[in-house]
């Protein structure tokens, strides 16, 4: 599991802020096969939550989908990434 904390600086409205968190969801689903919840700040205009689930068969797999899902995140032109807390089960 892996939270990142989002600052949206574009965004100056919550349908503005929304339609950025749903691409982003929506492109990690799909590009890494993972599941994606927004899990906190859901009324803050520039900011979210976003925290991103894998499963796999060992620590060395899963580590490397979650960089592979952080390297993508931070290189999201209309983030700015704040802290990041990684979690294995």
């Amino acid at each position: 599991m892996q939270s990142f904390t989002l600052s949206i600086p574009g965004a100056t409205s919550l349908k503005a802020r929304r339609s950025v968190v749903k691409s982003l969801k929506d492109r990690l689903r799909s590009r890494f096969n993972v599941a994606v919840s927004e899990t906190g700040l859901q009324e803050a205009v520039g900011r979210c939550e976003l925290t991103v689930v894998t499963v796999g068969d060992g620590r060395a797999r899963v580590d490397s989908v979650l960089d592979h899902v952080d390297a993508f995140v931070a290189a999201e032109p209309r983030v700015v990434v704040g802290p990041v807390r990684r979690e294995l089960f």
